[in-house]
């Protein structure tokens, strides 16, 4: 499984396209059962290289930055889960939706910060 640690770059494609289809399925509505699914498969394409960048970080002298990272990222698709499950039975997303943003600004700045990450905030 080293190239899923060599470089971040399969991380960082799975959770794009995995929100670029997060938000696809909830601008669309009840319509959106197949992209419910795909969303679920890149949920898990994320978790698996996370565990993998997660596990390699534990090396670097900030392991417990990325503890919290693999927490904030499992959090977001909680969040993301939680937007389109109530969107599809009628209920208030707005909170769920202030999380989903919360935590990825989180998430996404830890992951840009530490060590393993891009030097897209240095």
């Amino acid at each position: 499984m080293s190239f899923l640690t060599s470089q971040t770059h399969v991380h960082i494609t799975t959770w794009v396209v995995a929100i670029v289809i997060f938000l696809i399925a909830s601008f669309t509505g009840n319509k959106s059962k197949g992209l419910h699914m795909t969303l679920r498969l890149f949920y898990i394409l994320v978790i698996i290289t996370g565990i993998a960048l997660f596990n390699e970080g534990r090396n670097y002298s900030m392991g417990m930055l990325y503890g919290f990272k693999f927490l904030g990222g499992i959090l977001v698709i909680g969040m993301m889960e939680m937007v389109l499950v109530r969107q599809k039975k009628n209920k208030a997303t707005v909170m769920f939706w202030i999380l989903f943003a919360l935590f990825l600004f989180i998430t996404l700045f830890l992951g840009f910060k530490l060590p393993m990450g891009q030097d897209f905030l240095a």
